[in-house]
């Protein structure tokens, strides 16, 4: 009995990490539409007439309160758990390029347009004077799946590639991808909305070219909110995303016309417009920094240096082979002064020698010390004239004194 309730448990653990990593916004849409189908099931509620999208009651009673509740009621189990978990990989990575606040905005932006297109289009299929199409105006549309097609093809636009695979069967040109998922479902699937999803479509196209750049608010804005008394609790949460220091121009970068693929994006200006999205985190420090105090700090026994190497530098290893080199004098000196646990090769300048006071003369020191100094750098192919002004400009420390060298050569 062991081994099952080991492998129980290894399966419980990788259902928490996998649900732990989901952005705030996208398991709380998970959450609610889940817990909506549920309290439906359970009060056989399976109408929902009241809820749904249905363009003839929004222009006769004005019901817009349709355009929202209908994207989080779902007529089945399959089609609520389809949607849902389509939505975690696209809705986990748009809200971590765009921050939680931002998404939930363009989520009610792109319900809202979804809803306008689809009520346009409906009436003029069921009010033109040539055909009345009036099967569009009854309709009743339920469901989170338009407000995915949109986000489909936000994602594609931004991921740069030039193909993308349907199903894992083949794979197609980016731009068609979304516009084959429209048919395969069609096809598929059985009352299907299809005026639904192509309004996803037409959204996200619309967004991915910039249309509805002069509906999305600054950074100040949704900072603001971040910032604001009753978003406390929800930024408090480890999974919340914070959307300051993106893009100042408040919105995911958007198709160009210079210098364009068929893909709509190259690689490097793709993988540029995304990393000025990310939150206000540094990279390398994102595994250390505590959340509560961020920013680029350093520690006690630092230098004030900015920690950036020069320009010039083409050679990643070279401070680790002189701090290699120069570590057995630096634990001599440690060991003279009665230390017994053993320190660490400092990053920068050492600042435990600057209390030591030793009998023997200093310039002597200095001097044997700089001789050996100066046989290092010039083994490294700098000349000797060059590594003698830069370490007496560096008061003999072999890190200032390469990235002097360095920063020259540059």
């Amino acid at each position: 009995m062991r081994p099952n309730i080991v492998t129980e448990a290894g399966v419980q653990t990788r259902v928490s990490q996998w649900w732990n990593a989901i952005p705030f916004l996208t398991s709380s849409v998970v959450v609610v539409c889940g817990i909506i189908y549920l309290i439906c099931l359970l009060a056989g509620y399976d109408t929902f007439y009241e809820v749904c999208f249905l363009p003839s009651a929004i222009l006769s009673r004005f019901q817009v309160y349709r355009f929202y509740t209908a994207i989080i009621f779902h007529g089945s189990m399959l089609h609520v758990m389809f949607n849902m978990m389509a939505l975690v990989p696209m809705g986990s990575e748009l809200e971590r390029i765009m921050g939680s606040v931002r998404l939930f905005y363009l989520t009610i932006l792109l319900a809202t347009t979804n809803a306008i297109l689809h009520l346009l289009i409906a009436s003029l299929a069921g009010y033109n004077p040539f055909y009345q199409y009036d099967h569009l105006m009854n309709e009743c549309a339920i469901g989170f799946s338009g407000i995915l097609f949109s986000m489909i093809v936000i994602e594609t636009s931004l991921s740069g590639v030039t193909s993308r695979s349907v199903f894992g069967l083949f794979n197609v040109p980016a731009k068609l991808y979304p516009w084959l998922l429209l048919i395969a479902f069609q096809l598929l699937m059985t009352n299907v909305s299809l005026l639904g999803h192509l309004c996803g479509i037409l959204s996200g196209f619309a967004y991915s070219y910039g249309l509805f750049n002069f509906l999305m608010p600054g950074s100040s804005f949704f900072s603001t909110i971040e910032s604001a008394s009753w978003m406390a609790s929800c930024v408090r949460r480890p999974k919340f995303i914070m959307c300051t220091g993106g893009n100042p121009s408040s919105y995911m970068p958007t198709y160009s016309v210079q210098n364009t693929t068929s893909s709509g994006f190259s690689t490097g200006n793709a993988w540029r417009s995304l990393s000025s999205w990310l939150p206000q985190r540094e990279a390398s420090n994102q595994s250390s920094e505590d959340s509560r105090f961020p920013g680029r700090g350093r520690t006690l026994s630092g230098t004030a240096r900015d920690p950036t190497p020069p320009a010039g530098e083409t050679n990643p290893n070279l401070h680790a082979r002189l701090l290699e080199d120069s570590t057995p004098d630096r634990l001599s000196d440690a060991t003279v002064t009665g230390m017994t646990e053993p320190i660490p090769a400092p990053r920068q300048v050492p600042i435990a020698n600057a209390a030591v006071v030793l009998p023997q003369p200093q310039t002597q020191g200095r001097v044997a010390a700089s001789e050996e100094q100066i046989q290092k750098l010039v083994a490294m192919g700098f000349e000797r004239t060059q590594v003698e002004v830069a370490l007496a400009a560096a008061d003999d420390d072999l890190n200032v004194a390469v990235e002097i060298l360095m920063s020259q050569q540059g």
